[in-house]
């Protein structure tokens, strides 16, 4: 009797990222700029990166795929939190929030697999360059992509198949300004400790087994560098590294907080300072981080620009 008058929630309330009316405005503008600038980066630098076949090499065909997932990341997250800001509660149905979701973890999951196949491409590079051509080819480049993107697809079929178990009748309001699996969680009128589990499970596996590439060949790039005692090699290697390095502990950073950390630590405001940098802040940061400090792609930019004039 107690099931039959339980009402299920069908559709939900994000509350966005702040309640403080005299914010949104000034947000709104600031996370609009952001999103601007995002998509023209990434999107420029596809194309470029597809109209010169100079830049037709693993190292590149990696940048034009992270620029992919960073616009797909972005949009997935940042048109609707736009929006939020002129809403007191922006509704979502349930299928509409699944959907974010699912595209959320594919584009995530995928960029983390991307800059471990970047790392381990400059290591080679710079720690085997004679044996470059031969261990980095097009096909090997190509099938880490596949299986970047596979992996993503995989990881979010995973949650989102066990998301459908749940169901929610208590409350509708999400605190956060998308659709993530931990603040769905926290609203589930169902026992959802198997969904933690998987969670911490393949998300903790992912981020480890990543990021154990990424510092592995970026130590060794340094290692590789500092042995042949060249100052500006060594200026330049600090300075290329150093970026990346920052731009990794950016994204991995927050998402180590967000999904490894027990839910009970969390803070919903937390929650949502953590998910900017890695659904908005890096996808702004990288063409910026990976493009404008690589001369081969300044190059071919101002190839482009002179021969548009």
């Amino acid at each position: 009797m107690e099931k039959e008058n339980t009402t299920l929630l069908t559709e939900f309330v994000l509350t966005g990222l702040t309640y403080q009316s005299d914010l949104k405005i000034p947000l709104f503008l600031a996370f609009l700029m952001i999103y601007f600038v995002t998509i023209v980066g990434n999107l420029g630098l596809i194309t470029l990166i597809y109209n010169d076949p100079h830049l037709h090499i693993p190292m590149y065909l990696f940048l034009g795929n992270l620029a992919f997932v960073d616009t797909w990341l972005s949009s997935t997250v940042t048109p609707n939190m736009l929006v939020n800001f002129f809403t007191k509660g922006q509704m979502m149905s349930l299928s509409a929030c699944m959907v974010q979701f699912f595209s959320f973890v594919i584009s995530v999951t995928t960029e983390s697999f991307l800059l471990a196949a970047m790392a381990y491409d400059r290591y080679v590079a710079i720690c085997k360059p004679l044996r470059y051509p031969v261990i980095m080819t097009n096909a090997l480049c190509i099938w880490l992509l596949v299986l970047s993107f596979l992996g993503g697809f995989l990881h979010a079929t995973i949650h989102e198949g066990f998301l459908f178990r749940l169901t929610f009748c208590n409350s509708n309001i999400v605190h956060h300004f998308f659709c993530d699996i931990i603040p769905l969680l926290k609203i589930s009128c169902t026992d959802s400790s198997i969904n933690y589990l998987l969670v911490y499970i393949f998300a903790g596996s992912i981020q480890a087994f990543t990021i154990l590439i990424v510092l592995v060949s970026y130590t060794s790039v340094l290692f590789t560098v500092l042995k042949k005692k060249s100052v500006k090699g060594i200026r330049k290697a600090f300075s290329t590294c150093g970026a990346h390095l920052l731009s990794v502990f950016l994204y991995y950073g927050p998402l180590l907080f967000m999904y490894v950390l027990p839910a009970s630590l969390q803070s919903n405001d937390g929650d949502m300072i953590d998910s900017l940098f890695y659904t908005v802040i890096i996808p702004f940061l990288n063409p910026i981080i990976y493009s404008l400090r690589n001369k081969q792609v300044i190059d071919s930019l101002k190839k482009t620009l002179k021969g548009k004039i």
